[in-house]
């Protein structure tokens, strides 16, 4: 019998790897699928059993293998209840992207094209569920179909909502959109929840075919228009980490509140270099201070960072749950940190007049703001001022100011870091940063936590400043580890697609223009043509179809540059206490200046794809919650009528964005006149079929806003004047532009300008998660 066993197990390709992981290694998955194909029909379980000889005592933990590779969809059962391999089946393996309208679609794992899942097929599960599927026919828009054929893995066990009841039966409507059904509350599992209530419910039966999903209200969160109850929906609807385990919140409370003499070993002293740090007026937590002076080659500047790894270890407590959140959260007038308080505002944040550990990174930079030579060094620095943007800009406009005397002993310094400033600005004009002219705006709130009013963000050279010394640090930090070929995230931000490159250009084609680059083209093509439409009247129009071009920049261990900065290699190293990434890149520099190798809890790519995620997961989050802060403020507008700007066309509608009140909303199709009105999405335009009429992205409409509807964050428009358009010479009727007064439009993806520039108003003015 042991020899038996011997010669089958000894056969698998990968035993030694089992071994390394398991004291009592099973056969691998690799092997079990090479038997199933080697034995070309589906086996049953205790055949396989056989076939691996499989002992009493291994079996539960031989079916626990097979269950995680049926999750993973490696192998799937029949009807019969045999073991076959997904590979001969024709199956597809996705995860589910639901649909406000109810239908939804299949994302494939593999990347191969979507496809459309029916309002039928969406009965059987929940946006985010993992499914097997089968391609099958067309649906009337000639788009593939896919049917279900099993669930791997269901995604929501929690939903958040509000509750119903009709005819005596409750039902809890999802606040997250894209799940259309209605669960179902079991009897007597109500929790004391009333009607119109939200709540928190606990699902106990999945949806299927021929059932609706059924759960347990466990929480009752309070009526819709409580104060602060957005971000409570919000925080559950996108399933945001928001309370500390208590052993993170335990190892947070040990640590001493200040550095300890035995923490200074091994550091480089900066503690006499008057290092400040420059923020917005309500940040609480102090990532970055810096320092300059003018030398024989050009300038000195030192980058000092909040040392978060000193305190933050691999696999410990506040490790596991930073890796959990991946990054800060900023509401409007709440943030939920990385780390607990002690840390992020505490220990680790560089506020003024007390010692803390850092990391430098200390640059040499020509008259022409060119990087030369740069190190890495563990230290310990001493904020010597805690400066806003404003102030500081107040100080350079005005030397003889109040700012200016106030902060005497520093002022010089700031006036280093302008002349460096200045040269950086051409050494980045010269690389050929791509500079979009965009609006950030902050709420202004009253003393019952509703907006007052939303104002534009200025962005004063004081934010630029610090954006080119915190550009500088992470261009080297990236070059660092590049060159020492050591793994890590690189902040990666893709040109164009060659299909939304084809578009663009056939769009400018109508206006005279033309992107070089031929079918790669640089950042400095798209600079190029920035410059050219400045000042035009459609300049608005053109930046938005610009801009929509690009992708979203993510976090991946390739190398792929950073096309929108124009960096050949870019890494996030300025921000560890509110972004993962950062940390990592600290760890990995240490490791180097050490000897070492850096190895994370996770392999590097699985850390890149969660790191996104959750900086996507914020920003869903945080628009939410804006949206709904909006709604609530256009109550008090209705039937009010307002100038703007056609910020988005859809084939169901146009959006608007409002002058003054940067708020949006749509023009439902069915209100733009009596006509057929047919979309086309290559001119960002909805034309009308008989009179010819066209509405355009950038064209200026007047609005009178005749709905809000608080539970699906929607503001309705209806048209009350003309489309405003201009001739422009050689490019016929052109529609007037009006980016400078509208906000960022929507689903446009912004690229990044560094970990640190103009904020939202949102209790981290002055930071941004780009």
């Amino acid at each position: 019998m042991m020899k038996k066993k011997k010669n089958i197990r000894e056969l698998d390709p990968f035993l030694e790897r089992e071994r390394e992981q398991y004291e009592n290694p099973l056969p691998s998955r690799e092997y079990i699928l090479q038997l199933l194909a080697e034995r070309g029909v589906p086996v049953e379980q205790d055949e396989l059993c056989g076939l691996l000889d499989i002992e009493g005592h291994e079996e539960e933990l031989f079916s626990r293998r097979l269950r995680a590779m049926e999750r993973d969809g490696q192998i799937m059962r029949n009807r019969k209840g045999a073991i076959c391999q997904v590979d001969k089946l024709d199956l597809v393996k996705g995860k589910v992207q639901g649909h406000p309208d109810g239908f939804g679609f299949l994302i494939p794992d593999d990347g191969s094209p979507d496809l459309v899942l029916s309002e039928k097929e969406m009965h059987k599960v929940l946006h985010g569920d993992t499914v097997m599927a089968r391609v099958g026919g067309e649906d009337r828009r000639g788009r593939r179909e896919a049917k279900i054929v099993e669930v791997l893995e269901n995604a929501n066990t929690r939903v958040v909502g509000r509750l119903y009841e009709e005819h005596g039966i409750q039902f809890v409507v999802a606040e997250n959109r894209r799940i259309s059904q209605d669960f179902l509350v079991a009897p007597g599992a109500s929790g004391g929840a009333k009607a119109g209530q939200v709540v928190m419910l606990e699902i106990m039966q999945q949806p299927s075919k021929h059932a609706q999903p059924i759960g347990r209200i466990v929480e009752v969160l309070g009526n819709y228009a409580d104060p602060g109850m957005e971000i409570e929906i919000a925080l559950r609807k996108h399933d945001l980490p928001n309370e500390f385990p208590h052993d993170a919140e335990k190892q947070a409370k040990a640590f001493s509140p200040e550095v300890r003499p035995a923490d200074y070993a091994g550091r480089e002293s900066v503690a006499k270099l008057p290092l400040v740090t420059i923020d917005g007026e309500t940040a609480r937590d102090f990532d970055d201070a810096v320092y300059c002076e003018p030398n024989s080659q050009g300038f000195r500047l030192v980058v000092a960072i909040a040392d978060v790894s000193a305190y933050v270890k691999a696999g410990d407590a506040l490790d596991k749950e930073a890796i959990n959140r991946g990054n800060s959260v900023y509401f409007p007038r709440r943030v939920i940190p990385m780390l607990p308080e002690e840390l992020s505002n505490g220990l680790c944040s560089l506020n003024p007049n007390v010692e803390r550990l850092c990391m430098v990174c200390d640059m040499q930079i020509s008259a022409e703001g060119e990087i030369g030579k740069y190190r890495f060094y563990p230290s310990v620095m001493f904020s010597h001022a805690r400066l806003t943007y404003t102030k500081v800009a107040d100080m350079l406009e005005n030397p003889q100011g109040d700012n200016a005397r106030e902060y005497a002993a520093v002022l010089p310094h700031i006036n280093n870091l302008y002349k460096l400033f200045q040269t950086l600005l051409q050494a980045r004009a010269k690389r050929g940063a791509i500079d979009f002219e965009t609006v950030e705006t902050q709420m202004i709130f009253n003393e019952n936590g509703k907006i007052e009013k939303i104002v534009p963000v200025i962005r004063n050279d004081a934010h630029k400043l610090i954006e080119e010394c915190m550009l500088a640090a992470n261009v080297c930090a990236a070059a660092f580890l590049k060159e020492h070929e050591h793994p890590v995230l690189y902040r990666v931000h893709e040109g164009p697609t060659p299909e939304k490159l084809e578009a663009v250009r056939e769009f400018f084609k109508e206006f005279g223009l033309q992107l070089g680059g031929g079918d790669d083209p640089q950042a400095a093509d798209y600079s190029k043509l920035l410059k050219q439409i400045k000042g035009r009247p459609d300049a608005g129009l053109l930046q938005t179809v610009m801009l929509r071009s690009l992708r979203q920049a993510v976090y991946a261990p390739e190398n792929l540059g950073h096309f929108g900065l124009g960096y050949e290699a870019y890494a996030h190293f300025t921000s560890p206490i509110r972004r993962y990434p950062d940390l990592l890149v600290h760890r990995a520099i240490k490791a180097v200046l050490e000897g070492k190798q850096y190895k994370p809890q996770l392999k590097w790519a699985e850390l890149g794809v969660h790191c996104s995620m959750t900086e996507r997961r914020a920003d869903d989050a945080t628009r939410d919650v804006e949206a709904w802060l909006k709604c609530f403020y256009m109550r008090d507008h209705l039937g009010s009528v307002f100038d703007g700007t056609i910020s988005s066309v859809t084939g169901f509608g146009l959006f608007v964005a409002l002058d003054d009140l940067y708020v949006e909303g749509l023009v439902h199709v069915s209100e733009l006149g009596a006509d057929y009105y047919h979309f086309d999405a290559a001119k960002h335009q909805m034309l009308g079929e008989r009179t010819g009429k066209r509405y355009r992205l950038g064209d200026r409409v007047r609005v009178k806003v005749v709905r809000v509807d608080m539970e699906s964050t929607k503001i309705d428009f209806v048209l009350e004047g003309e489309t405003t358009k201009v001739v422009v010479e050689g490019a016929g009727p052109i529609d007037v532009g009006a980016w400078g007064a509208a906000p960022l439009p929507r689903k446009a993806h912004k690229p990044e300008k560094t970990g640190k520039a103009g904020g939202k108003g949102t209790g981290k003015a002055g930071k941004r998660h780009g």
